[in-house]
């Protein structure tokens, strides 16, 4: 089947400025997505959809393709995944190109490996299913919360006050890797998340949400502590 890994990777970050081509442990953070990409041997085309210059030149010098930029309306902060990667297939479709599946691959998420992106490819074809992403069991039960209510503090939840946490069914959240979509299904449903969707469950250590500079400094951590660098 005709592959296509999406690398979105948007010039704009407030948080963590230039936060897709920041230093993490000697190269930009956006080339450890390009590298997995690419050693994964199951794309037909691996891109960078970007709206910025830098990002496409270092893009391009990681082995990644930028065949076009992303258009002004899909480059705000508002912009969701499912849109910019339908603009990139209907852009490729425009060169004569068509993806039976495609692979949305974040750029500020080191722990992507090679290994994890077959495992995706192969179970979206071999389940026939309409997408497939990794996720993270919460280490701390949801379903046992606390919030702040009028300066307050009282249980999200209060029938489970006396409930064990082991007792409490497990609740996962997205590991904000990668989605592996059929192009079909992600057409239909405008989204990265399909109703037909399987996990692949992944360890705390192989997730950590980048969105500040402490989880910069934490995924820095782990990353050393899992390649023993």
């Amino acid at each position: 089947m005709s592959t296509i890994a999406i690398i979105p990777a948007r010039g704009g970050s407030k948080r963590i400025p230039r936060k897709n081509i920041k230093d993490f442990l000697g190269k930009p953070i956006i080339a450890y997505s390009i590298e997995a990409a690419l050693a994964s041997g199951i794309f037909d085309e691996v891109m960078v959809s970007t709206d910025d210059e830098e990002i496409a030149d270092i893009a391009l010098g990681y082995g990644a393709a930028v065949p076009f930029f992303r258009s002004p309306e899909r480059s705000t902060d508002m912009a969701m995944t499912a849109p910019v990667l339908i603009e990139v297939l209907t852009e490729y479709k425009k060169l004569g190109r068509d993806f039976e599946c495609c692979c949305c691959i974040y750029p500020c998420a080191p722990f992507i490996s090679a290994e994890r992106l077959r495992e995706g490819m192969a179970l979206l074809i071999s389940k026939n299913v309409d997408s497939v992403l990794p996720v993270a069991r919460f280490s701390y039960p949801p379903m046992r919360g606390l919030v702040i209510d009028n300066d307050k503090l009282r249980m999200k939840f209060p029938e489970n006050y006396n409930v064990r946490s082991q007792d409490l069914e497990p609740i996962y959240h997205d590991a904000g890797q990668f989605y592996c979509m059929k192009t079909d299904a992600l057409l239909r449903e405008a989204k990265v998340f399909c109703e037909n969707t399987l996990p692949i469950e992944l360890s705390e250590m192989e997730v950590q949400d980048i969105d500040g500079i402490d989880d910069w400094k934490m995924a820095e951590l782990k990353y050393k502590m899992l390649h023993h660098v």
